[in-house]
C-alpha cells in the first residue's frame, strides 16, 4: 500500500487506530529524505498491514513541533497508538525491517504495563 500524507486534520485518529503506523518527517528541499522516500514505499507496498504516513514538516510545522522534530528525515513508529521508536536519519530497508519485525512481535499488554508503570513513577499521564 503507498504511503499516506499524514496532516493535522487526520494525524491524532491514524494514530488512535490499532496496529502500526510508521510516520516518515521529511520535507522536499531535504536530499536524505529523497533518498529514504523509495525505502518507505518499498517497506510499505511489502506490509499492507501496516499504515505507513508521511508528514511533509514544511507543511505541518506545528504538527513537528509537537513532536519535537528537530531533524529530518525522521522516522517514528507507533503501535496501538503508543510511541516505541523515534530516530532521525535515513534507515535502510535491512533495518526497517527489522524494526517492524519487532515491532510486530512486541507484547502490547507488557508494554501498556510498562507504560503506566512509567506514568505513575513519574506522575503523568500514560496511553
Amino acid at each position: 500500500m503507498k504511503p499516506i500524507e499524514l496532516h493535522v486534520a487526520n494525524f491524532n485518529a491514524t494514530l488512535a487506530k490499532p496496529g502500526i503506523v510508521l510516520v516518515d518527517w521529511w520535507a522536499t528541499w531535504c536530499g536524505p529524505c529523497r533518498a529514504f522516500a523509495p525505502i518507505f514505499e518499498k517497506a510499505a507496498a511489502a506490509h499492507p498491514d501496516i499504515v505507513f504516513g508521511k508528514v511533509d514538516t514544511d507543511h505541518e510545522q506545528a504538527l513537528a513541533g509537537q513532536f519535537g522534530i528537530q531533524s529530518i528525515p525522521t522516522l517514528m513508529l507507533f503501535r496501538d497508538g503508543i510511541l516505541l521508536f523515534a530516530q532521525p536519519g535515513v534507515m535502510p530497508l535491512p533495518a526497517l525491517e527489522d524494526l517492524i519485525r519487532q515491532a510486530k512481535a512486541l507484547d502490547m499488554e507488557q508494554v501498556r504495563r510498562e507504560v503506566a508503570a512509567q506514568a505513575k513513577q513519574t506522575g503523568t499521564h500514560g496511553a
